[in-house]
């Protein structure tokens, strides 16, 4: 059949992504206040009428990645030549399309304007943000949990978000396209890190990190600074496995001033170089200077923006905001609510238990890098992917930030099939709306659990996941995990 080929998949998926793009219009996460009337409420019915029609899209984008990647495990050579022509065609629907699956981009432009107006970012929300402020209806669509936070996010990202605000005015339309632009820019990024660390099997490493339905809905649709943090560290880490080290971790330091959890390549990338020098004198330069160089982006472009060093208090602010994803906060919270009247400290001991965890699964990850066992990129992917398992709040694309590491060097590994279940299932948790209905989650685990039974017990026989073939560990190393 057509629609099963190379050509048919790029054709469904990119229907798919229109009919998200389209539904989106009624039912995306449309701002509160919009004067130019373009994303405007448009009543019940059409709103519920949008939110089938996205899901529906969602579902053919999902099939349509599912069988390209089928036909890459196959080496069908029209699939593995246009794999870059098919992300233009899934992505292309959804750069003019509102905000979808998250409220976030109107905190980022919220900010930005505090930034702009001269508030201190670090230590208010953007409910300060008055009527005649920069920003005033961003502020006023900000999701409920984030009006009163500080921002969470470095001096780099806020920089950004500043500029489109000074270019666009803030007005809503124009400052969501601003920050869509980065997004774009984002992406770019990531599939010319993935590219140069894949050395051999691009196509199937592209297939799983940048055509990923996840990562095109919410850093494309939803517009997600993590797609940035990623992109910026990957390609420190590319450049880190080519010798200019140096300017790698200048890049993973910009990632940091964009989301901190970027840090953690800072061990693999001084993983890389203890094994090239060797002895203790490289064991000691892997665990500083990159620390050192990383550092001194970090205070440099906080100086440079002068927003302050008010972003070292607000890391843990997300943690506060309970997620039905994070397996320690769900644990913390049942256990809590099991031993007393208030769950909250129970909640906390838990939490702090699954983060020491999590430091203690990384620093095996790259004691096993530095004997060898593992490539550095693919253990940087599973540390990242223990970090937000064991995190206190855990949002759908988070898995992203090892998923796109993950897929670059292992996409056909035991890891990578895993990582391919999840983000099809995740598409589903969060609603064009932004919320996180009940019949997401519900959705979400049907599929869980039949990728699962079709990966372990169908993939061979019916080709519904990607065979296991050899793991390309990367562009200096070369073993399965």
């Amino acid at each position: 059949m057509w629609v099963l080929s190379a050509s048919g998949c790029r054709w469904l998926g990119a229907i798919g992504s229109l009919a998200v793009a389209v539904g989106g219009y009624t039912a995306g996460t449309l701002p509160v206040r919009e004067p130019w009337g373009l994303w405007a409420p448009r009543g019940p019915a059409l709103t519920v009428a949008g939110a089938v029609l996205a899901y529906l899209g969602l579902t053919l984008l999902v099939a349509a990645w599912w069988r390209y990647g089928v036909l890459l495990a196959r080496g069908v050579r029209e699939a593995r030549d246009r794999v870059l022509g098919t992300l233009g065609w899934w992505t292309a629907p959804l750069v003019l399309a509102p905000p979808l699956y998250s409220a976030d981009v109107y905190s980022y432009i919220a900010q930005g304007a505090m930034v702009l107006e001269g508030y201190d970012v670090y230590g208010a929300g953007p409910s300060v943000l008055g009527p005649g402020d920069l920003g005033a209806d961003a502020a006023a669509s900000v999701g409920g949990h984030w009006t009163d936070t500080p921002a969470p996010y470095g001096p780099v990202f806020l920089v950004l978000a500043q500029a489109v605000v000074g270019v666009t005015g803030g007005e809503i339309v124009p400052a969501v396209i601003g920050m869509r632009l980065i997004a774009l820019g984002a992406l770019a990024l990531i599939v010319w890190a993935v590219r140069g660390l894949a050395d051999g099997d691009r196509s199937g490493a592209l297939w799983l990190a940048a055509l990923n339905p996840l990562l095109l809905i919410h850093v494309v649709g939803g517009m997600h600074n993590d797609g940035l943090m990623i992109g910026l560290m990957l390609s420190g880490v590319l450049l880190a496995a080519r010798a200019r080290w140096v300017v790698g971790c200048v890049l993973v330091g910009l990632a940091m001033m964009v989301k901190s959890p970027a840090a953690v390549a800072l061990l693999f990338i001084g993983v890389m170089i203890a094994r090239r020098d060797g002895g203790v004198r490289g064991v000691v330069k892997g665990l500083v200077l990159p620390a050192l160089v990383a550092g001194g982006v970090a205070a440099g472009a906080t100086v440079v923006a002068g927003t302050g060093f008010g972003w070292l208090r607000t890391q843990s602010v997300a943690g506060t905001i309970h997620t039905a994803l994070s397996v320690t906060s769900d644990v913390g919270l049942g256990l809590g609510l099991l031993v007393g009247d208030d769950p909250e400290p129970v909640k906390g001991a838990v939490q702090t238990v699954g983060l020491a965890l999590a430091l203690v699964i990384i620093g095996v990850l790259a004691w096993r890098a530095w004997k060898g066992r593992i490539d550095p990129a693919l253990g940087l992917g599973l540390s990242l992917v223990a970090l937000v398992a064991l995190s206190p709040m855990v949002q759908p694309w988070y898995v992203l930030w090892g998923a796109v590491v993950v897929a670059a060097v292992a996409w056909r590994s035991r890891v990578g099939r895993l990582l391919v279940v999840l983000s099809a299932a995740l598409v589903y948790e969060t609603a064009p709306s932004g919320r996180t209905p009940w019949y997401g989650f519900v959705v979400g685990g049907l599929v869980l659990a039949v990728g699962l039974v079709w990966g372990r017990w169908g993939s061979r026989a019916e080709g519904l996941l990607p065979v296991r073939g050899p793991v390309v560990a990367g562009p200096r190393e070369r073993t399965r995990p």
